[in-house]
């Protein structure tokens, strides 16, 4: 069962970013590009189902130059997906705290957010919106994920892993989880979980694809293989992999977007690499985009020429 089915995985015919764009880079330095300016990760999770709520975003984009940002909700906010965290609620470390966390985030009814979609997309705004969802995956629960999903003509899906075999990897209050695991094994474990994501054949985005270095853990070992595997995956499947901001806005974290060993591979495979922000709030709409492009393109660029 295929159901991707977006309006935004090309623009013209043409991927995002990737080697074979360098025929149209032109000048960093003074701003000119062959492509638009692309959030393409936005939630909207703070606000109410309004038209201005949405021109709060807009109006951010607008002043960094977004050209086209994608508007979403993540699946755990809606009752009608909680089935799929089944797995979370009795994770031996930290399922107490994990089940108080769904049940206070669950509230919404994702019929309500399919019907704010459908009123929006009735206005013209000033830049492109699409309207999409970030959903965790389980690789036990596709089939309920596409249930989910059916008979709503979204904008796009984002897949995201957030929980490692029912552990929230990435939430503060387990954050001292980390301590008694094995990195590298962690590691392998989370992009084992990624490859299946993409396999999937249900997402056309994929969120922040090294966001397990969130507290600093890095693996000793070498993952060359398993980037290159990942990389065949979305290139197979046609899916667009994130540079994302998410990590060095709301963590904290030093390194700005994807770790560069990483991101080699996926333009080495001609992965289609967008842009994105993980805004939760608008004023970090857009938020160091510029920057990430610039360092996408200064690396393709080095690349090109040794």
């Amino acid at each position: 069962m295929k159901l991707r089915k977006t309006k935004n995985k090309r623009k013209n015919g043409c991927p995002l970013y990737g080697w074979p764009f360098l025929s149209w880079y032109v000048n960093i330095k003074k701003r000119k590009w062959g492509s638009d300016m692309i959030d393409a990760h936005v939630h909207i999770e703070r606000g109410p189902y309004t038209k201005e709520w949405i021109m709060e975003f807009i109006s951010y984009a607008e002043k960094r130059d977004i050209d086209r940002l994608y508007l979403l909700e993540h699946s755990h906010r809606f009752s009608d997906f909680v089935n799929i965290y089944d797995s979370i609620l009795e994770n031996k470390d930290c399922g107490e705290y994990q089940r108080e966390w769904l049940s206070r985030k669950s509230e919404l009814r994702l019929s309500d957010y399919k019907d704010f979609i459908n009123e929006m997309r009735k206005y013209k705004f000033p830049i492109e919106i699409s309207f999409g969802l970030e959903i965790c995956y389980f690789p036990e629960k596709e089939e309920e994920i596409k249930e989910c999903v059916s008979n709503f003509d979204w904008d796009f899906l984002t897949g995201s892993i957030h929980w490692i075999d029912g552990w929230g990897f990435d939430h503060p209050k387990t954050k001292d989880s980390w301590n008694e695991r094995d990195i590298d094994n962690v590691y392998k474990r989370y992009y084992e979980l990624m490859i299946q994501l993409v396999q999937s054949n249900i997402f056309d985005i994929l969120a922040h694809p090294d966001s397990i270095k969130c507290f600093g853990h890095y693996p000793s070992s070498d993952f060359t293989n398993i980037y290159e595997s990942l990389a065949t995956a979305l290139k197979e499947s046609e899916m667009k992999a994130e540079f994302s901001n998410g990590l060095y806005i709301n963590y904290g974290h030093k390194e700005l977007g994807l770790n560069t060993d990483l991101l080699k591979i996926l333009l080495d495979n001609n992965v289609q690499i967008v842009t994105a922000s993980d805004a939760h709030r608008p004023e970090d709409v857009g938020k160091y985009i510029m920057e990430a492009r610039e360092l996408i393109y200064k690396l393709i660029l080095n690349r090109s020429t040794t």
